[in-house]
């Protein structure tokens, strides 16, 4: 450490400092740095190599889905290829528009929640997309079923999301324009994260997200949550202003509810497309049947790109 100068040091040595002969010209002045722009989540990834504790992997086969409703593809992902369903295509010509629905909980894989719709109080199989004629995809990441990789708590699934979504996008009848990105709980903090980092998505519905996985507690976490870097990256809250697809984050007022969360994150710094709203009369789970409707009718009228999705807070209280 440098000592420190005393008072009566300090200003003699700026009075001599001041001091110039008589006529001498002022020095041009020095031109203020511009101020850096904030670093986006993608920057701040750009090479960096996760370490994880504890490398798993499920090591389970893909359930086989109805012939009739669903398709298992292999999409290609910097981990290799990665299963997933897809549902069918309408029957009808032309390009359709398509939701990458990303389930919650902890696991990597996908199984028949896919086809199998809870209660109302609490469905999280997005069926609701595929039954109204939404292409769904339904992406497995690394290390989930018999997957190359190891799960990585929030970190590389982002770009298996994004890989996904490029996949999708080249799929014969899916308009890789109109390609939207919703998940709940996990699934609604992946897609913050997914949206953080890729512009490419028509619009991202988020349920019920956290503003950084540490939250969740090592238990279901593989990374070291000490290491404030690692922790960073995957902090949805951090990074929010570099959002530039419309991004529409949700949560339930009563009963089971993260409400919190839902505060602190529209609270903090965040580019004007993203948008928060509370949903009263409505829990953790019991919004994503009720808002997956509102959602449907949103993807099937939007056809304009001038005229972007958007919600009211009216019609968040009348969906039902």
């Amino acid at each position: 450490m440098k000592p420190r100068l005393s008072v009566a040091l300090f200003f003699a040595t700026m009075m001599i400092a001041c001091e110039k002969p008589a006529g001498a010209e002022k020095p041009p002045l020095t031109p203020k740095p511009k101020p850096k722009p904030a670093q986006t989540l993608a920057e701040a990834r750009s090479g960096f190599v996760t370490h994880i504790l504890r490398e798993e992997n499920e090591r389970e086969p893909v359930e086989p889905p109805p012939a009739e409703l669903f398709t298992v593809v292999h999409y290609p992902s910097p981990a290799g290829k990665l299963a997933a369903y897809i549902s069918r295509i309408p029957d009808e010509k032309g390009k359709h528009p398509a939701i990458i629905w990303l389930v919650g909980g902890f696991g990597s894989g996908i199984s028949s929640i896919a086809w199998t719709p809870g209660e109302p109080a609490n469905d999280q199989s997005g069926s609701t997309f595929w039954r109204s004629g939404i292409v769904t995809m339904y992406p497995s990441y690394r290390g989930g079923n018999d997957n190359p990789g190891h799960m990585e708590s929030f970190f590389g699934e982002v770009d298996d999301v994004i890989a996904a979504a490029e996949f999708l996008s080249k799929t014969p009848g899916v308009d890789p324009e109109r390609i939207y990105l919703g998940g709940h709980s996990t699934g609604g903090t992946l897609a913050l994260l997914v949206a953080e980092v890729s512009p490419r998505f028509r619009a991202v519905f988020a349920l019920g997200p956290v503003g950084s996985v540490t939250g969740y507690g090592d238990k279901f976490l593989f990374f070291d949550t000490k290491d404030k870097q690692e922790a960073a990256l995957r902090a949805p809250i951090r990074w929010m202003q570099g959002i530039t697809s419309p991004t529409f984050v949700f949560e339930g007022e009563t009963g089971r509810s993260n409400i919190s969360s839902l505060r602190a994150l529209s609270a903090a710094p965040h580019s004007a497309v993203v948008h928060f709203y509370p949903v009263s009369g409505a829990d953790h789970f019991s919004t994503i049947q009720r808002l997956s409707r509102l959602f449907v009718a949103k993807i099937l009228a939007d056809k304009d790109p001038a005229r972007p999705i958007s919600f009211s807070p009216q019609e968040i209280d009348a969906a039902r």
